[in-house]
């Protein structure tokens, strides 16, 4: 395989300090930062503490980091910088979707059996305190067979009011196609789409407007490599009107000469809440700049494919291990397991390659080692993934 530029790679690699010790295949959890966006935080909080944390001089830079951080959120994603609220992570912004529905007894929540845990924990939640209804539709099934957006649409009620699903299942790797799943509004116009997009924001070229989900919730410390403590909340233009915060501060509110709440903010600030670390927003701008100076989106995407279908391959090749995903794999996360298993014999798998200073995971529903691969990912990791896993079923 030949990357789209092995010297351009190389070199730009040098930028993350954490990869020099290490063969890293855990985008998914969590991405290293480049230095720049490590420099950037820090001088940050250098300005902060030299100024002032709360003083006049400080306070406006607040206004300026914010005001950057969301115009740099939005121009990635191909959004209106207006629709765009700033959170913590992708918990946050799920969460102000899914408590902001003025919910109904009888309403009905449809989620994908592919959901993260803290997803399915907040509908349950809702379920018990409005009497709405919680069901899943069996999009894991459909890794290798059968269309997501057909399953979805099968699955739909009367009284669906919310449809929640991941733009790419964390747990397979597999993309849903968002661009039709959205069609299923036409069956009952109250119908809302919130979004995980956890493992899409940093991976794939988005343009958020034309996808018109309703909610698409993110962070900038996976596939964006930012730190962690800061991500995103889309809300559809269209949608704002229609969820109420839930989470309520001083940022989220306009106020008369005397201080006292007028109303809400006419754009995604009304759902942030007060202080947040925003001597980290220099740092998430710092790696989406960082990421910008190799290529744009689409050929991040591309060469993320290149890669994926590489490692894809080479796991085909051993005669010990399974892909999940019987074709090449459509995003960066590649999941696997060993043909002849015992109770924990995964994670012992993953025990093994960090002790050779090679980084991935196990899932526990399917049962399973995921490694995730980025645009600046080498062939030569990969290669050393395989025999790290080669070598561990030889023992």
């Amino acid at each position: 395989m030949t990357s789209l530029s092995a010297t351009q790679t190389g070199q730009h690699r040098q930028r993350f300090p954490a990869l020099a010790n290490k063969a890293y295949f855990n985008y998914g959890g969590q991405g290293p930062m480049p230095q720049a966006a490590i420099d950037a935080v820090n001088q940050a909080q250098e300005y902060i503490q030299t100024h002032g944390p709360f003083s006049t001089k400080v306070n406006a830079w607040i206004v300026e980091e914010v005001n950057q951080t969301r115009h740099a959120i939005a121009s990635e994603l191909n959004a209106p910088s207006e629709a765009i609220t700033i959170t913590e992570d992708v918990t946050m912004g799920c969460n102000i979707a899914l408590w902001g529905i003025d919910w109904q007894a009888g309403d009905h929540i449809l989620l994908t059996d592919c959901e993260h845990p803290g997803v399915i924990a907040t509908t349950q939640e809702i379920s018990r305190r409005f009497n709405v209804e919680v069901s899943f539709c069996p999009i894991m099934a459909t890794l290798n067979s059968s269309d997501p957006a057909e399953v979805i649409a099968q699955n739909l009620k009367p009284n669906t009011r919310l449809v929640v699903l991941s733009h790419i299942l964390w747990n397979t790797g597999q993309v849903l196609p968002l661009d039709k799943i959205v069609q299923c509004r036409e069956y009952n116009s109250r119908i809302q789409i919130l979004v995980d997009a956890a493992q899409s924001v940093g991976l794939l070229p988005l343009n958020l407007t034309e996808l018109q989900a309703d909610f698409y919730a993110f962070t900038g410390h996976k596939w964006w490599c930012g730190p962690m403590g800061v991500g995103g909340l889309y809300v559809r233009p269209e949608a704002r009107e229609s969820l109420q915060p839930t989470f309520i501060g001083w940022r989220s509110i306009t106020m008369d000469s005397q201080g006292k709440p007028v109303s809400w903010q006419p754009d995604g600030r009304r759902y942030e809440v007060a202080t947040s670390a925003f001597g980290q927003y220099c740092g998430l701008r710092a790696a989406i700049a960082t990421h910008q100076q190799w290529g744009t989106a689409t050929q991040r995407y591309e060469q993320i494919l290149q890669l994926s279908h590489y490692l894809w391959q080479r796991l085909n090749e051993l005669s010990d291990i399974v892909c999940l995903r019987t074709t090449p794999p459509q995003s960066s996360l590649v999941s696997f397991q060993l043909k002849q298993q015992e109770p924990g014999s995964h994670r012992q798998l993953v025990q093994y390659l960090e002790s050779q200073n090679m980084m991935t995971r196990t899932l526990l529903d399917p049962d399973c080692v995921r490694a995730c691969v980025h645009y600046f990912t080498t062939t030569s990791e990969i290669d050393q993934l395989i025999a790290g896993i080669e070598s561990y079923c030889g023992m």
